[in-house]
């Protein structure tokens, strides 16, 4: 009986099997970044796409960039109609939203400006055409006609605005993205208190109109109420002593 040859490395583990382990998990690490930043539909980061770009503060997306021109052009209407409010308003609450609206939006756009002039980001500067209807709509209008468009216009702007903050702090991965967001969140949902309590808020056409995501100013408000004397304006939480959060980095470039 002839002896038998000695067994040798055979399979995965001979040495052409490691060298094809060897390959292959090269080829993986080489796809896993490229599949990182595809449209994971369902898994809770669809906002990441091909569009999305390496930052030293992480990942920024195509919604994180949209958001941060977003929060530009409204301070480019809301600002100067803040200033208008505190001099056609009619009541002391439509005045008061005013002031808040210039107090937050000087913070906001001093705050923008530093985190895109840090991502390399370009910022419009002037409104769009929409803001910019809306902004004639309040020039034309006087007496409680103007607080009553004042309040519903804004108040619809700014809840459009606060479903966006909620998506991009729930989603980005840039930090400074994630810090604007806090600031923003805290000032716009000021914003939502300080234009509710002016008592003129027809709550019925916001809902509407949210539930379209039309955009065109309100025409007419029946459900609020045409005479001063008998809205009831709230005392807003916090009135006596405003002030709005520090600036998260530092002062936009000059």
């Amino acid at each position: 009986m002839r002896p038998r040859p000695p067994v040798t490395g055979r399979g995965i583990f001979s040495g052409t099997g490691v060298i094809i382990i060897g390959l292959t998990a090269t080829l993986l690490a080489l796809i896993f970044p490229i599949w990182s930043y595809a449209d994971r539909s369902g898994t809770g980061v669809d906002v990441l796409s091909a569009e999305t770009v390496s930052t030293q503060y992480g990942p920024l997306s195509a919604l994180d960039r949209d958001f941060i021109t977003k929060v530009r052009l409204a301070g480019l209407w809301e600002l100067p109609a803040g200033q208008q409010a505190e001099q056609k308003g009619t009541t002391q609450a439509v005045r008061t939203a005013g002031q808040h609206l210039v107090l937050g939006h000087t913070f906001l756009d001093q705050r923008v400006r530093d985190v895109a002039a840090q991502l390399g980001l370009q910022l419009p500067n002037e409104p769009s055409d929409q803001q910019k209807q809306w902004l004639a709509t309040l020039n034309a209008a006087q007496g409680t006609d103007y607080d009553g468009k004042f309040a519903n216009i804004l108040r619809l702007a700014h809840g459009k605005v606060f479903s966006l903050v909620a998506q991009v702090r729930a989603s980005t991965q840039n930090s400074l993205v994630r810090a604007l967001a806090d600031d923003a969140n805290t000032t716009v949902l000021d914003h939502i208190k300080v234009l509710e309590a002016t008592g003129y808020i027809d709550w019925d056409a916001l809902a509407q109109d949210m539930a379209a995501a039309s955009t065109p100013p309100p025409t007419g408000f029946p459900g609020a109420t045409a005479d001063p004397g008998q809205v009831v304006p709230l005392t807003p939480s916090g009135t006596g002593g405003y002030t709005l959060p520090p600036p998260a980095s530092s002062p936009p470039p000059q």
